[in-house]
């Protein structure tokens, strides 16, 4: 098969589908690999890299997607990149689709076979493809929220660790899954006053035996979210229903309650995010204030740190790549179920359920599709 990587368009999106170690597997495996030229420098590797490692080189995204028959890619398509997308072509990447109409209908139009990083699964429905940029996300949240908190910034001029006669920050984080786990051991880690909240039981007995006395938790519910909001610095919003729009557990009316210059950070934002007031933003204009709360929204986290987060993604992503070039997309997710559940769209149809219920359109069963 021709597998195809393009350079990520996004705003500072940094990362690669394939590095030149990833090209190289499928290049073994007698794949032919076309990276775009220049796809790599963000995470420092070259185009003669990518040509060492056995790949060809082409000269624009517009090669890559007339050529390729499978396009593997970091972060979902921009509208130009829909434009060149072919019926019959396999998209392998993160979508997103639920809270993004435009994509959806577009991908759809297209005729396009898309898989989505985001809800292939795992024993246990865990999430594999996610979790690695989860827990990058969730590392990066605290820093994001320190940053933040700095009076130069907006924020309410508070250390999140403290110092000696002082108090620490207080750190919120709404959520006790991977995201949720990895921003309060960072949390903890810098010294701050962290509560977490989630709704599940056995989430909140596994946190309490990791974290001891070092981190507090709590049911969530609102009248917990309430309370807790008026007296955080720092409130992480770590939700997640795989492939669904989050849900707004952090209304406008609550930030009036908030201290002026506490800070959101909003690592769902993805998935439409999980505060009322949020909207996404970029790494070049991350924050924005509304009722004096600093909100941070930067839809693509993990691509500040390119190189860190590329890797840990291939390492993911890369053996799911080389069933669906070795079988081809129809026959590779027979054999594997949990790979099944990584389609979204296939031939104008749209086949995740969550992903037809938020947008209203007819769900087709992936088990139709593949036979």
């Amino acid at each position: 098969m021709r597998v195809g990587t393009v350079r990520e368009i996004k705003n500072h999106e940094y990362r690669v589908g394939l590095t030149p170690e990833s090209a190289r597997e499928l290049a073994a495996h007698g794949h032919e690999v076309w990276i775009e030229s220049g796809a790599g420098l963000g995470i420092g590797a070259t185009d003669g890299d990518y040509k060492a490692c056995g790949a060809v080189i082409q000269p624009d995204a517009k090669t890559v997607f007339d050529g390729a028959e499978m396009i593997v890619k970091v972060k979902e398509p921009q509208a130009v990149e829909r434009a060149m997308l072919r019926e019959g072509q396999i998209l392998y990447t993160y979508l997103h689709l639920a809270p993004d109409p435009e994509q959806t209908r577009e991908l759809v139009e297209s005729g396009v076979t898309a898989i989505a990083y985001e809800t292939v699964t795992g024993p246990g429905n865990s999430l594999p493809l996610l979790k690695p940029m989860s827990q990058v996300a969730g590392r990066m949240s605290i820093q994001a929220g320190a940053t933040a908190l700095e009076k130069a910034h907006g924020g309410r001029g508070v250390l999140l660790g403290g110092v000696p006669g002082v108090l620490p920050g207080r750190v919120l984080v709404i959520g006790g899954g991977v995201v949720g786990f990895n921003a309060a051991q960072m949390a903890v880690g810098l010294g701050a006053d962290v509560t977490i909240l989630d709704r599940d039981p056995e989430v909140l007995e596994r946190l309490g035996i990791h974290f001891e006395s070092r981190a507090k938790t709590r049911f969530s519910n609102k009248a917990n979210i309430e309370q807790m909001i008026c007296e955080t610095d720092l409130v992480i919003g770590a939700v997640l229903i795989p492939g669904a729009a989050a849900p707004k557990l952090v209304t406008r009316d609550m930030l009036k309650r908030m201290m002026p210059g506490a800070v959101l950070v909003d690592v769902a934002i993805d998935q439409g995010g999980c505060f009322e007031t949020s909207h996404a933003t970029t790494h070049a204009e991350p924050t924005y204030v509304v009722d004096g709360v600093v909100h941070y929204c930067v839809a693509n986290m993990p691509g500040a740190v390119a190189r860190t987060s590329t890797y840990a993604l291939n390492n993911v992503t890369l053996p799911h790549a080389l069933r669906i070039a070795e079988l081809g997309w129809r026959e590779a997710l027979r054999r594997n179920p949990h790979l099944a559940d990584g389609l979204n769209v296939h031939a104008g149809k749209v086949t995740y359920r969550a992903v037809a219920d938020e947008l209203g359109y007819d769900y087709a069963p992936i088990s139709d599709v593949i036979g």
